[in-house]
């Protein structure tokens, strides 16, 4: 299997791409800058979100997949290929894709790709999905979901194992990626614990989350795998604001318009309320035994409300950040990093472009 981690993820926080288009954002073609006649649109946008993400000192950037739904959506792997191209530190994952609604050739194509642009710090998050209405519209049985789940995980890797092959056809270039799974059912935690490199749920609190992830270390010892073969992950759904009761009512209302479900379904998954409050809630998720906190900013500021998370987390929880770093990121003594060079340039070209 694929290396299982990546470095520096390890009880660090990282972001979610925004699963929606910001409103009055352009979803197709761009607008142009009449000072410079550089084309803005939702590419700068999702690169700004990662590089901001990065600068903050997120451990990963992340995007959800959807082929079909109430609203525009982001394209998941397009999307991670910008934000790869867009930072050079973090990790770039799906987060998760719904691997039976792809060809899996075609998705083992498209990783190795972004696993070479990225530097090896691609994540191939895999799950089946919950929404009848998106697989009839894709042509595919609901009711097989977990089967053709299962046989893409391996289609996927057969195909990366084909890069040994020099003589026959195969994919290229070669670099096989982790493979996380997704969800809380049980046949998704059994499938997590036998060929998952990792797991990484969405609505749970710290305390089913451990539950479940003792479920899957003992799937995974039953299969003659390492217990910590399979790194634990988490998705929590925050929205930061200093009136709680009002962080609570917005992020509950942006959830509904995002599911078009209502607000209150969404109350007892949501994190909500001052940067120290949601701190300490992604605090008790490690506490619970989750080795990365992707945060799900469930607002239109999404860097914003990061941002502040982020800095309040580092307070709570310095052991974050690895010895000798800045913002997670290794320092080179008496040398200027090339990287930082680069974001302080484009953030002086953005002020201009915005002057």
């Amino acid at each position: 299997m694929a290396q299982a981690t990546l470095p520096l993820l390890s009880g660090r926080l990282g972001l979610l791409l925004p699963p929606m288009y910001p409103v009055g954002s352009p979803t197709l073609g761009s607008t142009a800058s009449a000072n410079t006649g550089t084309t803005f649109g939702t590419t700068s946008w999702v690169s700004e979100l990662a590089l901001g993400a990065e600068i903050a000192g997120a451990a990963g950037v992340w995007a959800s997949d959807h082929l079909f739904w109430r609203r525009p959506v982001p394209e998941c792997l397009t999307s991670l290929a910008v934000a790869a191209a867009a930072t050079r530190r973090v990790a770039v994952g799906a987060c998760v894709l719904q691997l039976p609604l792809r060809s899996p050739a075609v998705v083992a194509k498209q990783a190795a790709a972004l696993q070479a642009l990225s530097g090896g710090r691609f994540v191939l998050g895999v799950g089946s999905g919950s929404h009848p209405t998106e697989y009839a519209l894709a042509g595919v049985s609901f009711g097989t979901r977990g089967a053709l789940l299962d046989a893409g995980i391996s289609a996927v890797r057969s195909a990366w194992g084909t890069a040994e092959q020099p003589d026959a056809y195969r994919i290229d270039p070669a670099g096989a990626a982790p493979v996380w799974v997704g969800g809380t059912s049980p046949a998704a935690l059994r499938r997590a614990g036998r060929v998952g490199d990792g797991w990484v749920p969405l609505f749970v609190g710290p305390e089913r989350f451990a539950e479940g992830l003792a479920s899957v270390r003992e799937v995974a010892a039953d299969a003659g795998r390492s217990p910590d073969a399979v790194v634990p992950a988490v998705v929590m759904v925050a929205t930061v604001g200093d009136d709680t009761a009002r962080a609570r009512a917005a992020g509950t209302s942006w959830l509904s318009s995002l599911y078009g479900l209502p607000a209150k379904a969404f109350d007892r998954h949501l994190v909500a309320g001052p940067a120290n409050h949601c701190a300490a809630a992604a605090a008790a998720y490690v506490d619970a035994g989750a080795g990365h906190v992707i945060v799900l900013v469930a607002a239109d500021d999404a860097l914003g409300q990061f941002r502040a998370l982020a800095a309040a987390y580092d307070r709570f929880a310095p052991q974050a950040r690895p010895p000798g770093t800045r913002s997670g990121h290794q320092e080179r003594a008496g040398e200027a990093d090339p990287w930082d060079e680069r974001i302080a340039a484009q953030s002086h070209e953005r002020a201009e472009v915005g002057a």
